[in-house]
């Protein structure tokens, strides 16, 4: 077993999982903020705009969204996020056209984990925020958005899990992950193909049991209480 861990770089594909998470996860909370403030905001444009945006790539598979970043933007229309001069150029770019897709594809369910905590908020505080003279952006960043956030850990979290487990599918534009992995074990070594995947699934129950955890006792520790 040591030995196909050591052989197929598993540990070092463990840690370019923590590390496609770890980045999505920031670059989706931004946007999947933004979204969620376009779609609660009183300007007509911005919640139809916030509204296409969530209806378009929730329903949009990962796969093609990863496929996209990597293929279109980079193959057809040449855009590239990392600089041709790096030696690595390749595995970086590849890198963050994964981040890239893997980021506005949870915006979107990040967006509604907001939104449904945005609803858990009594209606009478956004009126007494505007009865006391605050703007929309006052309310938003004093009132409304730190009760949204604590209201919103259970699903987040469960955004965090599912966006962990979803990282495999960037292996479809060869970021050297999990899966991909996976993928040369069962190629080169298809009688150890068994304890490749008992490994795999035991790494990941290890990376999301822990966030599973942390997400109960927050949401337990942090709830609004009404």
């Amino acid at each position: 077993m040591l030995e196909l861990i050591e052989d197929y770089q598993l540990l070092s594909a463990f840690w370019m999982t923590i590390k496609l998470a770890a980045w999505s996860a920031v670059f989706s909370l931004i946007i999947g903020t933004i979204v969620a403030i376009m779609r609660v905001s009183p300007v007509r444009i911005f919640q139809s705009l916030g509204t296409a945006y969530v209806t378009l790539l929730r329903n949009t598979p990962l796969t093609l969204i990863v496929l996209f970043a990597s293929l279109g933007l980079w193959g057809q229309l040449g855009i590239e996020l990392a600089s041709r001069d790096s030696s690595t150029f390749v595995i970086d770019n590849g890198f963050r056209l994964a981040v890239l897709g893997l980021s506005v594809y949870h915006a979107a369910f990040v967006c509604e984990a907001l939104r449904s905590g945005v609803n858990t908020i009594p209606v009478g505080q956004a009126e007494a925020a505007r009865s006391i003279g605050l703007t929309f952006g006052q309310s938003l960043r004093n009132v409304i958005l730190p009760q949204a956030f604590r209201g919103a850990i259970t699903p987040l979290g469960n955004v965090l899990i599912a966006l962990t487990k979803n990282t495999t599918v960037v292996a479809a534009i060869g970021v050297a992950e999990t899966a991909y992995r996976m993928k040369a074990i069962a190629e080169f070594e298809p009688g150890m193909l068994m304890v490749g995947f008992a490994i795999v699934a035991l790494g990941f129950v290890i990376l999301t049991l822990p966030m599973g955890m942390l997400t109960s006792y927050l949401s337990t520790r942090l709830a609004v209480r009404r």
